[in-house]
């Protein structure tokens, strides 16, 4: 069977991290009639991970986990963000496994955040890192302010970013009800907004109007 494992580091209870881990997780069964799911809580195992940082040897829960990961078909890993880039404890996981786990592996980048200025931190942080551990990092990445919770556009961000991780994990054909439509640019063109619209909806003045369509 498919298996797909769910890395969330989130330090809180509840934690919007785990809820977004979820919500990409959900999205990604739906495309599979069959797929085993291994949730993977850093939190939980932040006191093993330092020990497996001293000792080397990793505890039994720590050591099951790490190895969910490496047989994983594919993952889905999510951070909150600290000082501009992913947490310690997310690093960490990823420092202590096997050279070599993550090759050629699928995975879906997704972080939190309180604000929308860290929206960057997949490109510039996440995604550099599992290129480095030779994974294979899905195009879209989800990225979530807290703000974003309570809006629209997260849904089909996760729909589209788990129809990705689907198809790098093998789905083919079937029921795909996560995989967004594809966006064509002669689409976004024909739905373009008119430019005196765009004017009136500004607040600019009829004259204003008058010279900057002339």
């Amino acid at each position: 069977m498919t298996s797909l494992v769910v890395v969330s580091a989130g330090l809180s209870n509840p934690s919007s991290t785990w809820l977004l881990a979820d919500r990409l997780a959900t999205a990604t069964v739906e495309t599979f009639e069959e797929l085993d799911v291994t949730y993977v809580e850093l939190r939980g195992l932040a006191h093993q991970l330092t020990d497996r940082l001293l000792t080397g040897f990793p505890a039994p829960e720590l050591a099951a986990a790490e190895q969910a990961v490496r047989k994983a078909d594919g993952l889905i890993v999510v951070t909150p963000v600290f000082s501009a880039s992913y947490s310690g404890l997310f690093k960490i996981f990823f420092d202590v496994l096997e050279a070599g786990a993550l090759d050629g592996t699928p995975v879906l980048l997704a972080a939190t955040a309180g604000t929308a200025r860290h929206s960057l931190v997949i490109e510039h942080a996440l995604r550099p890192l599992f290129a480095y551990l030779h994974a294979v990092a899905v195009p879209t990445g989800v990225f979530a302010a807290t703000s974003d919770f309570a809006g629209t556009d997260l849904g089909s961000r996760v729909l589209r970013a788990a129809g990705e991780l689907a198809v790098l994990m093998g789905k083919t054909g079937g029921s795909s009800g996560a995989v967004a439509e594809r966006r064509h640019v002669d689409a976004d063109l024909a739905a373009a907004t008119p430019f005196e619209q765009l004017l009136r909806q500004a607040g600019a003045p009829s004259s204003a109007r008058t010279d900057l369509t002339a």
